[in-house]
């Protein structure tokens, strides 16, 4: 079976633009590894030999300050990303990423945990504005789904590394290795050309054309030059406003699809569990070690995305959207119901079936990564014009960071006082109203340049574009 554009004949043509994501990227594997920090590094925390000993109140805390700093990161990049461009917008992520984990390799204090992890988070929501919005510049149409969804990939691969290296040292240790990735970012990316999109919008055509040359892998791109000149001259005509996401209807379309994705992507629980991995696998007393079980959930979830990757240029969006949320909702079920009958039916022995939690998050992470792990990010890079694509950024990483944090205090405030299988049965209930935003709001944008998904969102009524009954037709061709 052909996995996808890109792995074939044409593959050479795109060497550079998998180069570019390849180093890029690394910003999000740093992101990555400061959002699963809190899963090894939380135990040793709360154990009663810490040398800085915390509450879980403090911890749940800690664990959530990167998206209080993502949210003033955010913005931040909002502002700048048209002013330095993408590519030094990435470079920038190094600072707050290197200076992070130095902190945290030194912390003595609560204090100087806190304060590391609020300044990994300003890195993380520049790195999430700046990458998806370099990489959907500069990829073929044909391969954009997999760069697109390689932030999610990478971001997975970063919570990985950092439940293996944190599982297995100390918290200093762990940090100062972690170090190493921002440094290696700034030493590669520093190399790769600059956005052509941008380029062209800063008025240096001859510069455009040079990034054209490297990244398309042939000399005549007068072509391509005059097409991406046009498109952005009708983008640009009128300088993009940050009201303009709401007062242009097609904006305002982009928008309401992405708080949708945002919030179905999230209240399934995901920043939760990433969060709390350990814990959970504490609680559930299978004989499997906790550190064991998280390293394992988070290497199938980088299999899973990866493989989701792949395939998402030749299946299309929306028929993994609504398999992956089928099937989350499905493992959040079972996962309720075991640790349910856990605590509220003590007099059943449950122990002969302590594999059921790993099992059926295993299942979660399986399904998630097929859709809901990757292509809400990817659609934030193709639903957005290019004179307001760093406001839509902007706005949607702060949404982001919103719901996450309700939802990691949710489940934290609801394990606590009414036991774990009470969030986890909140989370089904969110997926069973995506599932319906995603059949009847999400657009297909499969195969279609950012200048047609554009034109479709400005020409097409609403909805039109839009046929639910299509796309299970499309599940049933598929399987």
């Amino acid at each position: 079976m052909k996995l996808g554009a890109g792995f074939g004949e044409k593959s050479s043509a795109h060497t550079f633009q998998y180069l570019a994501m390849v180093t890029a990227t690394l910003s999000i594997v740093s992101s990555g590894m400061h959002y699963g920090w809190p899963s090894p590094s939380l135990p040793q925390l709360e154990h009663a030999n810490s040398t800085i000993p915390i509450t879980n109140e403090e911890g749940s805390w800690m664990a959530v300050m990167p998206l209080a700093g993502a949210t003033v990161g955010s913005i931040f990049g909002g502002i700048i990303l048209d002013i330095i461009g993408r590519k030094n917008g990435v470079l920038l992520t190094v600072l707050p990423f290197l200076a992070a984990w130095l902190m945290v390799a030194y912390a003595k204090t609560v204090t100087v945990l806190s304060v590391a992890r609020f300044i990994a988070g300003l890195g993380d929501g520049l790195a999430f504005c700046a990458v998806p919005m370099y990489l959907g510049e500069i990829a073929d149409p044909k391969i954009r789904g997999f760069l697109g969804s390689s932030c999610s990939i990478t971001w997975i691969l970063g919570m990985l590394l950092i439940n293996i290296i944190g599982s297995y040292t100390s918290i200093s240790i762990a940090a100062i290795v972690s170090s190493i990735v921002p440094v290696i970012l700034m030493f590669t990316f520093v190399w790769m050309p600059e956005s052509p999109y941008y380029l062209i919008m800063k008025d240096k055509p001859e510069e455009a054309r040079r990034s054209l040359r490297i990244f398309k892998r042939v000399h005549d791109v007068e072509d391509e030059l005059k097409r991406l000149s046009l498109a952005v001259k009708e983008q640009t005509t009128n300088t993009g406003k940050f009201l303009d996401l709401f007062t242009v209807d097609s904006n305002r379309r982009a928008v309401l699809i992405m708080m949708g994705m945002r919030a179905a992507q999230q209240c399934c629980g995901t920043m939760a569990i990433t969060f709390y991995a350990h814990t959970i696998f504490e609680n559930a007393g299978d004989d499997l070690s906790s550190s064991t079980a998280s390293i394992i959930y988070f290497a199938v979830q980088l299999v899973l995305s990866t493989l989701s990757s792949m395939i998402v240029d030749r299946t299309g969006r929306r028929p993994l959207l609504i398999i992956s949320i089928i099937g989350v909702a499905t493992a959040l079920l079972i996962e309720g119901t075991y640790f349910y009958l856990k605590s509220d039916h003590p007099h059943l022995d449950v122990s002969r079936y302590s594999f059921v939690p790993i099992t059926a998050l295993i299942m979660f992470v399986v399904l998630f990564g097929v859709g809901l792990q990757a292509i809400p990010i990817l659609l934030l890079g193709e639903l957005f014009s290019t004179n307001i694509k760093a406001f839509a950024l902007c706005l949607a990483d702060i949404y982001f960071n919103v719901i996450a944090t309700i939802v990691s205090k949710f489940f934290q405030a609801m394990k606590d006082h009414y036991g774990m299988h009470v969030p986890f049965f909140a989370f089904a209930a969110c997926c069973a109203l995506g599932l319906v935003f995603v059949i009847f709001c999400v657009p297909e944008t499969k195969g279609k340049t950012l200048e047609e998904i554009q034109e479709e969102f400005r020409t097409k009524p609403k909805g039109e574009d839009v046929q639910p009954m299509d796309t299970f037709k499309k599940i049933a061709i598929e399987t």
